[in-house]
């Protein structure tokens, strides 16, 4: 599945890389693409998206719905 997510205090490469990090901790073959000019990051995925949406947050990010 495809999530669409607005990550609204991602500001640089560094959080994008952060971000990646997390998701593919709970799915290791998941796709992320972080535009931190729009704060989207799309992600495919076969994990939950509460379990997505939960690692991006314990890593220390907002986490918000497009």
């Amino acid at each position: 599945m495809t999530l669409q997510l607005k990550v609204p205090n991602m500001a640089c490469s560094a959080c994008e890389e952060s971000i990646t990090k997390a998701v593919k901790t709970v799915d290791p073959a998941a796709t992320v693409q972080a535009d931190t000019k729009t704060k989207l990051v799309q992600i495919e995925t076969q994990a939950a998206e509460a379990a997505i949406t939960q690692v991006i947050t314990a890593a220390g990010y907002t986490v918000t719905y497009n």
